[in-house]
């Protein structure tokens, strides 16, 4: 033994000390390995597995803000109710013990030791959270809701029509709390359950067209992050499946229509049905391709159609069209137009001369049918913002961009007699 310290013998022949790279003093170290290298095909994401993990997020972020949504609303309402019976006698502090009663102990406890841990961990950034009913699950303000239902009959007319909107809700809720798949058709039972429950419990939408086109839980939270856009179909097909055209223009004050032929209108609305329309005060403004201009003539080449085909399904829209106003008390109020430029897009604008307009809009592709482009959804009245917020001007929406641009086609077009 020296008193340098202590020396290691060489090792055997296969040995780590007979390393030629190790100094005889020294002691050998293995070689770092690359995380890389130990994560094996097993343990892969390939795309399938990246877009099917981002689908069942999207999914269950979208659940997530129709149950928060419903939720919050619900625990207002319970405490609106049930606060000013218990309070006054039980205090502050434990009204809400008190108003589960025997029956709840359990699940009330559990909240109050959730509520304690939650302070002395700093978990309760809000103080306005600082209190039993915030820790409270939907099932659990459910309970209550039932078990004091003579205390929410003034406010609530059915209590089956909730409860069976809340049963619906429990399956979804019970999937995104533990991070499971989430299917489409559960989905879309959240939100119709959701939607109908938050109606029910007075959190509906007032503007008047809620019954158009209802505000969506997604749109209304972060809609500022694609102007006014509400909604996208690959085709006009899939918009009408969700979208039909009674909901469209069926309660409409007012219907300005820009395009080639004006099918989606035309064609899945009646002539009686847009008479009964204009004689309840509907103002319509019907604005198409001139049937014998050039541009209908290079239409047809794109879509490689027969000539004269689409100009003859122009004229006769137009035609119909011209017998509906023929019929009318007041023509005035349906007035139809032809324009002689090319058709960049077809637009609907119903009532958008209203902060409750809704437009559809299409762009013309080359070589594709008007029935099969992809067709926008957008909401009128510079989205649905507080007045004063920065960025959300009117002028500044795509609405606004193409009600102007409907606006001064209309004035360099011609009238049809």
């Amino acid at each position: 033994m020296s008193s340098g310290g202590l020396e290691l013998p060489p090792g055997e022949d296969g040995h780590e000390g007979s390393s030629a790279d190790v100094p005889p003093t020294g002691v050998s170290l293995a070689r770092p390995v690359e995380v890389k290298s130990q994560i094996g095909p097993e343990l892969d994401w390939g795309v399938d597995a990246w877009s099917e993990v981002r689908t069942r997020a999207q999914r269950a972020g979208r659940a997530y803000i129709w149950l928060n949504l419903v939720e919050q609303r619900l625990r207002a309402v319970v405490a609106a109710v049930l606060r000013p019976v218990y309070e006054p006698v039980h205090g502050e502090e434990d009204w809400v013990v008190a108003a589960a009663g025997p029956a709840g102990q359990e699940w009330v406890q559990r909240a109050v030791a959730v509520r304690e841990v939650s302070r002395r961990k700093g978990y309760l950034l809000d103080p306005a959270d600082d209190n039993v009913i915030s820790f409270l699950t939907l099932p659990q303000l459910r309970e209550l809701m039932v078990q004091h239902w003579p205390c929410f009959q003034p406010y609530v007319e059915d209590r089956r029509e909730v409860e069976l909107a809340l049963d619906e809700l429990e399956v979804a809720r019970n999937v995104v709390s533990r991070n499971r798949a989430l299917s489409e058709t559960v989905l879309a039972q959240a939100e119709r359950a959701s939607a109908r429950l938050l109606e029910i419990l007075g959190a509906g939408s007032d503007l008047p067209s809620a019954r158009r086109l209802p505000v969506d839980a997604v749109e209304d939270l972060v809609g500022d992050r694609y102007a006014d856009v509400v909604g996208v179909h690959p085709d006009r097909v899939r918009l009408l499946r969700q979208f039909p055209a009674e909901d469209i223009f069926g309660a409409a004050r007012r219907v300005d229509a820009i395009g080639i032929g004006l099918n989606l209108l035309i064609q899945n609305f009646s002539g009686r049905r847009l008479m009964r329309l204009a004689e309840s005060g509907c103002r319509v403004r019907l604005l198409f391709l001139n049937p014998a201009s050039s541009a209908v003539k290079r239409r047809e080449r794109e879509l490689t159609l027969k000539r004269g085909e689409l100009g003859r399904s122009v004229e006769m829209n137009i035609l119909h069209m011209r017998r509906v106003r023929a019929r009318l008390r007041d023509p005035g109020a349906f007035e139809i137009h032809v324009f002689d430029e090319t058709p960049r897009f077809t637009a609907y604008l119903v009532d958008g001369d209203g902060a409750d307009g809704v437009a559809v809009v299409q762009s013309y592709l080359r070589r594709t049918r008007g029935l099969e482009t992809p067709v926008f959804v957008l909401r009128g009245g510079g989205r649905l913002v507080k007045p004063g917020e920065p960025g959300t001007a009117p002028e500044s929406s795509l609405f606004a961009v193409y009600r102007e641009e409907f606006e001064q086609a209309w004035t360099d077009s011609r009238p049809v007699s």
